[in-house]
């Protein structure tokens, strides 16, 4: 078990006075199964009042508006989570049985369909297509399919942006965590395993010592469905275990962006972002 405090700090920079802002935060970690909140707060500069609600994927989101003149938005989440070490169960299910169980829950077939970030190249459709023809059980089919499209693309910084897509990611083969499981979703989808974008945090120091704070970054990985969700994380070839902390789950990053807003001002802004993770047991 890892007690693990999580300090994300980011915000906006304004090219000039912003007049008002309008926005959504999507920061705070819920309790769930292998994690226990202990505690969370989300602080907000310029002082703002907030509404907190839980949207249609159960995420925690906080929405807020700045109505008095200002020139930098800034916020900073603080979370102490318990994280227990995932079991991963092993699942014999076959493509038909799959199939029928999908089309029987919204919440499955509505994580079949492909996003413009996750829609895949062909190259990564056959890629998945190779795989599913070589076995009968559709979870190690899925598994697979996740440690190929992690061991093809090489992690690095600065390649592409947020708005960068699956297709794009793989023309490189570059990219971050957000490319790689957009990639590994459009390749799992397009065989037909339901599969969801999760965005949250990963400890990166396996064996920390208790007290230790590392800088840290917010994290993405994939949950595919074959009997159960289950997760893994394509970027760094691993399962889902005590060092990982879910925020949320979506369709793809846009339905989990940590911060998005409008503003009515002048045009330009620069975002920035820190996470601090400190190991507290």
């Amino acid at each position: 078990m890892n007690r693990l405090r999580i300090k994300h700090m980011t915000g906006f920079h304004y090219e000039g006075e912003v007049t008002a802002s309008y926005n959504e935060a999507r920061m705070l970690p819920a309790s769930s199964e292998g994690q226990l909140v202990l505690f969370s707060n989300l602080d907000i500069l310029p002082m703002s009042s907030q509404h907190s609600y839980v949207d249609y994927w159960n995420t925690r989101v906080s929405s807020f508006e700045i109505l008095t003149p200002h020139r930098e938005l800034s916020l900073t989440a603080t979370s102490l989570v318990e994280v227990r070490p995932r079991t991963h169960p092993e699942h014999l299910v076959g493509w038909d049985e799959l199939a029928s169980v999908v089309d029987a829950a919204t919440e499955t077939v509505e994580q079949r369909g492909q996003t413009r970030r996750t829609e895949p190249p062909e190259e990564v459709a056959a890629l998945a297509a190779e795989i599913v023809s070589q076995t009968d059980n559709a979870c190690d089919a899925a598994l697979a399919i996740c440690q190929a499209i992690g061991g093809a693309v090489e992690y690095m910084q600065g390649v592409t942006g947020v708005h960068t897509t699956a297709t794009e990611a793989w023309a490189v083969r570059k990219g971050v965590c957000q490319d790689i499981a957009h990639l590994a979703l459009g390749a799992l989808r397009s065989v037909g395993i339901p599969a969801r974008y999760i965005s949250g945090y990963l400890h990166p120091v396996p064996d920390a010592e208790i007290g230790q704070t590392v800088a840290g970054e917010s994290h993405a990985w994939v949950e595919w469905y074959c009997g159960s969700w289950r997760g893994y994380d394509p970027t760094n070839l691993i399962d889902i275990g005590d060092r990982h902390v879910a925020v949320g789950h979506g369709r793809d990053y846009n339905d989990v962006a940590p911060l998005r807003g409008v503003y009515a001002g002048p045009y330009g802004s620069q975002l920035y972002v820190k996470v601090e993770i400190t190991r507290e047991a």
